[in-house]
Formats: C-alpha cells, sequence, structure tokens
C-alpha cells in the first residue's frame, strides 16, 4: 500500500495521524459493523472515490492509515497527490480488497479525507488572494480537538503557512498577559528569561503599545483590529525602529478585505477561518462488485 505524503509530516505529527485514525475507528466499530457483516467473509469488492467538485486533495496518508489498521490486505492505488488540484468528477483512489473492510472503513476513510482537502482548498484560496505580495497567510490555534496537526499540515498542502502549533512552542502575548506581567516590556522580558530560545510576539491593539512591543525587542507584533490606515503606519514606524519586528494583522479580515490588508506592507495575515469555518469536500465512493 503506497504512502505518498508520510514522509511529509514531521514525527510528531504521524504520531498524531496514527492516534487519530485509531481513534476514528474505535468510535465507529466499536464492537463490529454489524451492517457489513451482512456480506459474506470472502468477498471481494474494487472501488474507486471520486470528487464532485473542485478541490486541492489532504489526507492521503490518513486514508492509507485507516485501511492499514483496518485490514493491510486492502490495495489502495492514488492518482493524486497531496496538495494537488483536481476538478470535479476526478478519480482521487482506487481500491480493492474484502467488501467487509471497504465498507466498514469507508465514512472514516472519507471524513479526514474530505475535512483536510476542505482545508487545503480554503488555503490555498487565500493564498491565491495574496499573490504578488509579500505577505504570508497564517493559521490560528483554532482547530478542530484532536486535529490540530492534522489540519496544520492542511494548511501547509494548500500554499500557506503554520503559526505556532500550540502553546508551547511560541509565545504570544495577549492584553491579559501584558496585564498580569505589569506590561509590555515586563512580559517580553520574563519571556526571554524563561525560554531564551522561542520566539516572541506581542499583540498590541493601539500604536502607543507597537512601541512598546518594538522598545521590547518582540520578534513579531500582532496588530489587532487595526485600519488600514494605522496598518500603514505600523509599518512605517517599524521599518524607522532600530530593531524591526516582522508585523502580523488579524481580527476581522474577510476574503473582500485580504488583498487591500496584504498591500499595507504586513508580513503575516493570520485567520482562524482556515481552520475553523470549512465546509467538507464532496467525495464519494464506488464499489464495482466483482
Amino acid at each position: 500500500m503506497s504512502r505518498p505524503s508520510m514522509s511529509r509530516l514531521p514525527k510528531l505529527w504521524q504520531d498524531d495521524m496514527i492516534a487519530s485514525v485509531s481513534f476514528a475507528l474505535a468510535e465507529d466499530i466499536q464492537s463490529g459493523d454489524i451492517t457489513a457483516e451482512l456480506i459474506p467473509e470472502d468477498q471481494h469488492l474494487t472501488a474507486t472515490v471520486i470528487s464532485r467538485e473542485a478541490a486541492v486533495i489532504c489526507g492521503t496518508a490518513w486514508v492509507d492509515e485507516v485501511f492499514r489498521q483496518l485490514d493491510p490486505a486492502v490495495m489502495i492505488d492514488w492518482q493524486v497527490q497531496d496538495g494537488e488540484h483536481v476538478d470535479a468528477n476526478a478519480t482521487l483512489f482506487k481500491l480493492s480488497g474484502s467488501a467487509r473492510s471497504l465498507l466498514t472503513g469507508e465514512r472514516s476513510a472519507l471524513n479526514f479525507l474530505q475535512l483536510l482537502s476542505a482545508v487545503a482548498t480554503k488555503a490555498r484560496g487565500y493564498a491565491e488572494l495574496v499573490a504578488g505580495t509579500d505577505c504570508h497567510i497564517l493559521d490560528t490555534r483554532k482547530t478542530l480537538p484532536g486535529l490540530r496537526t492534522a489540519q496544520k499540515y492542511a494548511v501547509s498542502c494548500g500554499s500557506c503557512q503554520n503559526h505556532r502549533v500550540g502553546l508551547y512552542d511560541a509565545f504570544l502575548i495577549k492584553e491579559n498577559h501584558i496585564a498580569a506581567c505589569g506590561g509590555i516590556a515586563q512580559a517580553v522580558q520574563q519571556a526571554r528569561h524563561n525560554h531564551p530560545d522561542k520566539p516572541v510576539e506581542v499583540e498590541v491593539e493601539n500604536l502607543d503599545e507597537l512601541q512598546q512591543a518594538l522598545q521590547a525587542t518582540a520578534d513579531i507584533i500582532m496588530l489587532d483590529n487595526f485600519s488600514n490606515a494605522d496598518k500603514v503606519k505600523a509599518e512605517a514606524i517599524n521599518k524607522a525602529s532600530l530593531q524591526p519586528a516582522k508585523l502580523e494583522a488579524s481580527g476581522n479580515i474577510t476574503d473582500a478585505t485580504l488583498r487591500e490588508v496584504a498591500e499595507t506592507g504586513v508580513d503575516y495575515i493570520s485567520i482562524g477561518a482556515l481552520t475553523k469555518d470549512v465546509k467538507a469536500i464532496d467525495l464519494s465512493m464506488r464499489i464495482i462488485t466483482e
């Protein structure tokens, strides 16, 4: 059985993928697929899976893992790879094996493929909207519980970039952190002391706070709900500073406003909708009895 995307996953993310597939199968099958048991145990089937709409495909390793755990004898022949755009009615993969196994694994496999392809498709759309600028689109931590790394992988397949994965790999100092620490300078100083190897990002709500974050030498400064005029001002202030930071725009950014925000000069735009507001891609498995 091929694993066309496994090598692209970091080791930790591979472990997450295996665990999430195991959980998905367990919650679906429990004590057994009683409907599949209606079919003779020795019956063999072939099938194809098609996309009923245009999409950027993502999740091939999850499909492979579903059938690896369920029945390693199932054979999968992929016609596409992660990150590839397909048109409606395109064949994504063919599979053959035990009829019971194909039918039992169908829903779990397609659930992963539909969701992750939806994220990749949305991400590709956003990436295309800012094409030609120096701005990159970032995801956020607004992911489905238990599918954080899967969705972040899908974002990368859609040509956008990952923000921090969790609370452990980078600082994001927000209003409440600032208040509790006694100010932006104090918060950044403590962050540098606690974890000098971690990037420090500070969320600011106005140009005065931007100045404070620059003076504190933050690595990234998030401009929270800034007007586009103030984003342009922030970019000028940042460029004139002794130690410029990367600037990230966030808050109430839509498809209609995305390009205009990118053209203000910010380095990044973070969008929670990449992972929390997606509609599953319509896929269909067609069984052929041998």
